[in-house]
C-alpha cells in the first residue's frame, strides 16, 4: 500500500483539480447564453414542457411532437426550471448534477476496485478534468443523462461481478433502464458490446448466469422504462417507428439519412470518430496512447492482472468507437459515454506502470481552459450564436407585449427559447403572410435583407452585426 501511495500524486494535487474544475463549471452555467442549435433547441423543449405540463412527450414545437429522444434531458432541465426559474443556470445545473453522478461512480469503482481512496479521488480529478466531459455535463443535452446509465450499468456489473453486494446486480438492470429512457436502445447496444467482447475470452460467460438476478432484474427493467414507450405512442402514434427504425437503423447505416425530422443528418467520413475521440479525451489521450506504447514495448498489454479489469475498462472505453466507426451520421458528443472508462484506465495503467507525477499536472489545463472559454463567450470575444441580445432589447420595447414577434426566413431556437416561444417564422415571400397581418409587429432579419414591407411604416428598433430588429405598424390603421 505505501507503495501504490508513493507512486501517486498527492490527494491534495488532486483534490484541488477535482474542486477546482467543477467549482469553475458551476459558476460558468449562468455566465453565457444558450446557442444554437443543440442547446437552444433542447432548452426550449423543456421550457415548453414546464409550460405546458406535458410530461409525456417532448414537443419540438407547440403542438409538434419531438419523436427523436426519449424525456430525461427535457425531464431535467423542466426539473431546473421549476426550482430556479425559467433560465440559463436552470437548464442546465441538473445536467451538471447527472455529470457529478458520473464522476461518484467512477470513484465509488476505483476505490473499491483499488482499496484505495486516493485512487477514487485520483480517478475522479481525470474525469473531471477531462475538457469534454466537464463542458458538455454543463449543457442541456442528451449524453450526459446516457453516460451516467452506461457507467451505472457498467459499474454495478463490474461490483455483482465481484460479489460486493445484490444491490448492484439490480442497479445494472436500474442504468439499462435509464438508458432506454435517455437515449433509447443505444444504451443497451454500447453495453452489450463492452461486455459481450470481454466475457467471451477464457470462458468468463460461464459465470454471468449467477452474476446478475436476471429474473427479477429484468423485471425491474421493464417496469422501469417500457411505460414511457406505451405512453408516448398512445399519446403521439408514429412515435415507435419513427425513433426505433429512423433513429436507431437508417440514421446508422444511411449517411446523410434524409428523414429527420427535426434536423439535418450530421455526415461525415466513417471513421471519424475516432479523431473525435482523440479530442474528446483531451488532456488525457496523450498520456493513454504513451502508456500504451510503453506497454508494447515491454511487451506487456493493460491486463496485467488476472481479474481482467484492465481489459474490462478498455471494452468500456472502445465500444462506442466500435459502433460508431460505421456510421456516417455522428457528432463529436458520441464519444461522451467512454470517457468515465478512459479515467479509470489512465489510473489502472499508472497503477502497472507509474508516471512521473509531473506528467498529471496537464491536468490543470482544464480549468484554465474553462476561465478562457467561458470569459470569452460572456465578455463576447467571440462570437455566439444566440439571440439573447437583441431579444433583450425586445423585450424592453413598450410595443413587445401588443406586438407579434417575426423572424424572416428563418428562426433560430434560441429566438423561441428566449421569446418564451412568441417568435414565429415568416416566409420571405411576403405575399404568403403580409397581406392578413393587421397587428403591429417586430421581425428580426438580416442586416444584408432589403425586403420593403408594402403598406407597412418600418423603424429599426435595434441591430447587431448580422440582423436588425424593426418595428412596423400598418399605414392603415
Amino acid at each position: 500500500m505505501q507503495k501504490l501511495t508513493l507512486a501517486l500524486p498527492s490527494a491534495k494535487l488532486w483534490l484541488t483539480l477535482l474542486i477546482s474544475t467543477l467549482a469553475l463549471r458551476f459558476i460558468s452555467l449562468s455566465l453565457y447564453p444558450l446557442m444554437d442549435t443543440t442547446e437552444a433547441r433542447y432548452a426550449e423543449m423543456a421550457r415548453i414542457m414546464f409550460e405546458t405540463g406535458n410530461w409525456i412527450t417532448p414537443m419540438f414545437d407547440y403542438n409538434v411532437p419531438f419523436w427523436g429522444k426519449p424525456p430525461i434531458f427535457t425531464w431535467l432541465s423542466s426539473l431546473g426550471f421549476s426550482l430556479f426559474g425559467i433560465n440559463e443556470f436552470a437548464a442546465r445545473v441538473p445536467h451538471l448534477i447527472v455529470g457529478l453522478g458520473v464522476i461518484g461512480l467512477v470513484y465509488k469503482l476505483a476505490k473499491d476496485h483499488f482499496q484505495s481512496t486516493a485512487m477514487g479521488i485520483f480517478s475522479a480529478s481525470i474525469l473531471a478534468s477531462t475538457v469534454s466531459f466537464i463542458v458538455l455535463s454543463g449543457a442541456v443535452m442528451t449524453d450526459t443523462a446516457l453516460t451516467f446509465s452506461i457507467a451505472l450499468s457498467m459499474v454495478s456489473f463490474w461490483q455483482a461481478w465481484n460479489n460486493r453486494g445484490k444491490v448492484w446486480g439490480y442497479l445494472f438492470f436500474v442504468g439499462l433502464a435509464l438508458g432506454m429512457l435517455s437515449k433509447g436502445p443505444l444504451a443497451l447496444v454500447l453495453i452489450g458490446i463492452s461486455l459481450t467482447v470481454w466475457l467471451f475470452p477464457n470462458a468468463r460467460w460461464k459465470k454471468l448466469w449467477r452474476t446478475l438476478p436476471w429474473g427479477a432484474g429484468t423485471l425491474l427493467f421493464l417496469l422501469i422504462s417500457v411505460p414511457w414507450y406505451i405512453i408516448a405512442e398512445y399519446k403521439t402514434p408514429g412515435f415507435l417507428d419513427y425513433f426505433i427504425i429512423g433513429e436507431h437503423i437508417k440514421r446508422f447505416i444511411v449517411s446523410g439519412w434524409q428523414g429527420d425530422l427535426y434536423g439535418s443528418a450530421h455526415e461525415r467520413t466513417r471513421g471519424t470518430i475516432w479523431v473525435y475521440a482523440f479530442v474528446s479525451m483531451l488532456p488525457w489521450s496523450p498520456v493513454l496512447i504513451w502508456q500504451g506504447i510503453r506497454s508494447l514495448k515491454d511487451a506487456k498489454d493493460v491486463e496485467e492482472s488476472p481479474d481482467g479489469f484492465g481489459s474490462f475498462l478498455l471494452m468500456w472505453m472502445l465500444s462506442p468507437m466500435m459502433l460508431f466507426s460505421f456510421s456516417g451520421n455522428i457528432l463529436a458528443s458520441y464519444v461522451m459515454p467512454a470517457l468515465p472508462a478512459t479515467a479509470l484506465l489512465v489510473v489502472h495503467m499508472h497503477k502497472q506502470k507509474p508516471l512521473p507525477n509531473g506528467f498529471y499536472k496537464v491536468g490543470f489545463i482544464t480549468p484554465l481552459l474553462l476561465v478562457v472559454l467561458i470569459s470569452a463567450l460572456h465578455f463576447d470575444w467571440v462570437a455566439k450564436r444566440s439571440e439573447d441580445k437583441i431579444l433583450a432589447v425586445w423585450k424592453q420595447q413598450p410595443e413587445a407585449t401588443q406586438s407579434d414577434l417575426f423572424y424572416l426566413h428563418k428562426r433560430p431556437f434560441s429566438a423561441q427559447y428566449y421569446s418564451s416561444g412568441k417568435a414565429k417564422q415568416r416566409s420571405m415571400e411576403l405575399g404568403s403572410w403580409l397581406p392578413s397581418q393587421h397587428k403591429a409587429f417586430f421581425i428580426v432579419q438580416s442586416n444584408r435583407d432589403q425586403t420593403v414591407y408594402a403598406n407597412w411604416s418600418c423603424e429599426e428598433r435595434n441591430t447587431t452585426k448580422k440582423e436588425s430588429l424593426l418595428y412596423c405598424q400598418s399605414h392603415h390603421p
